[in-house]
């Protein structure tokens, strides 16, 4: 009973298959049929080896919400070089509340307001990359995988600190509310006030005003490779002494999370104006640098992400068994109408030949007729 259930439970396995075996004496191998499969291989080859570097290749996926964090601080990387002696200017934050912020994070440094050879040509690369961004919006994606670190040249140190350098470099970080506020560059240093803040410009001629500015780096947030601020190697040359320079700024939560980077930063769009101070003419201001920045309430999510592996192998499969299915049906079809016309083409022929020999007999029979009929 046992031997006749296994068999019964064989021939039911058997009669499942659905890849049946053909033997091999019902096989005929054709010189057309190799052609095609060569063919088919290779397509899938090809096919299959591009199809893997779809698989390897990752995108960024965007997503958005709201910023809930409302309580840390915000970070300020500044790298700015103004036409004027440290001496006379100052920098400061003051921020919606009329809270002013400390700028101990910030160091002023004599430098000469001339670019080297070698920093001139990096200043002219990211105003490229800037044009490209602007044209090619993807192309941030490719910035944000690849995760470029890059610093700009340093900058040439002079002995003579009093004479030779008539510009100032303004350079570090800050930490600020995260509400909108005012950071700004103008005459004189700051000093508390009880109502807001002040700057002693009294001492400072107006003949010496000169807001020229170069901002090599301005960000907030974490400094994060691959990300390139918008106002990055902008350089601005005043007309006038009393000049004024605004920049107002859209920031937005960024949360990134590539392959080779994973941290939180802030991007930002802007919009710019610079008129000249004429209180004669009714343009009323101060001179100097103002940047005025708010913060927005939504986050967005960068993540890079990549075909799965199941995707992959089930696109691959897709790939093998539509060629290889194609290919035997078009071989078919192609090998029926060979069939076709080389049976009409014989057929021609043996008609061909067949009509002659009916006209000989047709011709004898006539002619045995007609010797009957004179007989």
């Amino acid at each position: 009973m046992r031997r006749l259930s296994k068999k019964k439970a064989l021939t039911l396995v058997k009669e499942l298959d659905a890849f049946p075996k053909v033997p091999e004496s019902y096989v005929e191998s054709t010189a057309s049929g190799g052609t095609v499969s060569l063919i088919a291989f290779t397509l899938m080859a090809v096919l299959a080896f591009l199809e893997f570097f779809v698989y390897r290749n990752t995108w960024m996926r965007y997503e958005y919400e709201v910023d809930r964090d409302f309580s840390s601080k915000l970070r300020i990387n500044v790298d700015i070089t103004v036409a004027m002696r440290c001496q006379y200017i100052g920098a400061d934050v003051l921020d919606l509340a009329e809270t002013m912020v400390a700028s101990d994070g910030l160091n002023y440094q004599p430098v000469n307001f001339e670019l080297s050879p070698e920093q001139r040509l990096w200043q002219m690369t990211l105003l490229h990359i800037q044009e490209r961004l602007r044209v090619e919006h993807s192309l941030q994606d490719v910035l944000f995988k690849a995760a470029i670190k890059g610093a700009p040249p340093a900058v040439p140190q002079s002995e003579d600190t009093s004479t030779s350098l008539s510009a100032c470099r303004i350079h570090g970080h800050i930490y600020v509310n995260k509400v909108a506020g005012n950071f700004h560059i103008t005459v004189g240093k700051s000093i508390p006030h009880p109502r807001g803040h002040a700057h002693l410009a009294a001492l400072v001629s107006h003949d010496s005003y000169n807001f020229s500015h170069r901002i090599d780096h301005l960000s907030f947030g974490e400094v994060i490779p691959g990300i390139i601020s918008p106002l990055d190697g902008t350089e601005k040359i005043a007309a006038d002494s009393n000049h004024m320079f605004q920049y107002f700024i859209t920031i937005v939560p960024t949360k990134l999370n590539t392959y080779k980077v994973s941290a939180e930063t802030h991007q930002y769009s802007v919009s710019e104006q610079e008129r000249v101070i004429n209180h004669a003419a009714g343009s009323h201001g101060v001179s100097g640098i103002f940047m005025k920045y708010d913060i927005n309430s939504l986050m967005v999510k960068v993540t890079e992400q990549h075909m799965p592996l199941w995707q992959f192998l089930v696109r691959l499969c897709g790939i093998i068994g539509g060629i290889f299915s194609t290919t035997g049906m078009l071989h078919g079809m192609v090998g029926f109408l060979v069939d076709l016309i080389c049976c009409r083409f014989q057929m021609g022929i043996y008609k061909c030949h067949k009509e002659p020999l009916l006209n000989r007999r047709e011709n004898g029979e006539s002619l045995m007729h007609n010797d009957m009929a004179s007989q």
